[in-house]
């Protein structure tokens, strides 16, 4: 499904913010390692938390759900036998669930998706894993890979936290569970730290202990510990309501989003101090933020590692702002659901923007008076890069067309009905 997005000058109303992705994701993973019963709350609904709750279900977990809850059973240490899993196009799901792949004897991972999460590479979690007594046969790093494991063990493990923070993630979810202790050391440098923050926030409520260097570089971790079995209740997700945001920016509105915590370790909370760097006019009390946009912005200077799963939106906001902005440190988009850097700058400069690459920086040169668009535009599957672009639709002069839309599912399913809800002009069409 394709998605035409017609130039909207004011959006206005409230919406709820969609519950977080990520923390769905962790929360349904330690609840499957936990014995017993957990309940989230407030879940996420999204194509990656269905790739996580297939998995914990192939891997013996219980999974019982409303529309507001999510009720798990765990395997704890013990996950069930399966010969396959397929996690779908969600790279973080397929990563986090490879450790605990390795305490089986023998688990196949599919590739469903070869132009997409099949060009993503895992070479740094697969020597992690090796080093730990596990064999993993695989397409040069990526998938299809099948994962022989049943007794992995802990001990000295070194990662790469170069490419992906995912690795470490996966590593500090298994690690507690085995029969020795850990140390694990984070070689290089460590992308997205901010999202090892929400890692370890959620482990230690699932009752697991972990010492953390202050530079979160180094951990020591006790083998042979249990997770508990308990309720969480998920907040809302920055990431998504970063697009949500933008939009309201760059045109004049009076727009409210509720459940966004000012105490969040969502990396992505940054979004909003972004915004008032760019001078857009909004408030932030009491978990709601407010935006009265008048589609003025001023360019500014971020380091996107800061909120990486931000930065698209915040770069479609500067597409419109007075000057040149430049986003920096942000050359782990590139090994995303496609390359967030190259193939949605080729996108915006399709619809009329002054965009450049850099290795690791997007600068952009930004036009107040707005863009051509009348084009269409290919968003490569990826969920971000689909509703960056919409953004940009709606201060174009002339409609754009983007197509497979509906790939924003893998996040926000509900993305185009929220900006319908705020008055922005969207329309499905074949």
């Amino acid at each position: 499904m394709d998605m035409i997005v017609t130039p909207t000058k004011k959006l206005s109303g409230e919406i709820q913010a969609l519950s977080s992705k990520n923390y769905t994701t962790r929360y349904l993973l330690v609840s499957a390692l936990a014995e017993g019963t957990s309940t989230i709350l407030y879940p996420a609904h999204s194509e990656d938390g269905e790739a996580m709750r297939r998995c914990i279900r192939d891997l013996g977990a219980i999974v019982e759900e409303d529309e507001s809850k999510i009720v798990i059973t765990g395997f704890g240490r013990h996950p069930k036998p399966t010969k396959e899993l397929n996690v779908g196009n969600a790279g973080a799901v397929l990563r986090f669930v490879m450790s605990v792949a390795a305490l089986l004897p023998e688990v196949h991972f599919v590739n469903t998706y070869p132009e997409s999460l099949g060009k993503r590479p895992h070479d740094d979690l697969i020597v992690a894993l090796e080093s730990m007594g596990v064999t993993i046969e695989h397409n040069s790093g990526k998938l299809p890979m099948t994962i022989k494991g049943g007794h992995p063990r802990g001990g000295k493990i070194q990662v790469s936290g170069n490419v992906s923070s995912q690795f470490l993630s996966s590593l500090l979810f298994v690690t507690p569970l085995l029969d020795e202790d850990s140390e694990i050391e984070v070689l290089h440098d460590l992308k997205s730290k901010v999202v090892i923050g929400q890692t370890l926030e959620v482990l230690q409520q699932a009752g697991i202990v972990i010492e953390a260097s202050d530079d979160l570089m180094h951990y020591r971790i006790h083998g042979k510990q249990k997770y508990k079995a308990q309720t969480y209740t998920v907040q809302g997700d920055y990431p998504g309501s970063a697009a949500i945001l933008a939009a309201a920016a760059v045109t004049e509105s009076d727009v409210i989003v509720h459940r966004l915590m000012e105490n969040s370790k969502q990396g992505e909370r940054a979004v909003v101090e972004v915004l008032k760097a760019m001078n857009v006019p909004l408030t932030h009390e009491n978990d709601i933020v407010h935006v009265r946009g008048n589609g003025k912005l001023t360019a500014g200077e971020f380091d996107g590692d800061e909120f990486t799963d931000g930065v698209l939106a915040m770069v479609a906001a500067a597409v419109f702002a007075e000057g040149t902005s430049r986003f920096y440190n942000v050359e782990n988009l590139r090994y995303k659901e496609c390359d967030r850097i190259t193939d949605y700058l080729a996108e915006l400069r399709k619809a009329g923007a002054n965009v450049e690459e850099k290795r690791d920086e997007i600068i952009v040169h930004g036009r107040p008076e707005g863009v051509e668009g009348g084009v269409e535009i290919d968003a490569h599957y990826d969920h971000r890069v689909i509703m960056a672009l919409t953004i940009v639709g709606l201060r174009s002069a002339a409609p754009i067309r983007i197509k497979d839309a509906h790939h924003v599912a893998k996040s926000y399913p509900i993305y185009f009905d929220h900006l319908k809800a705020l008055g922005a002009q969207v329309e499905w069409t074949e």
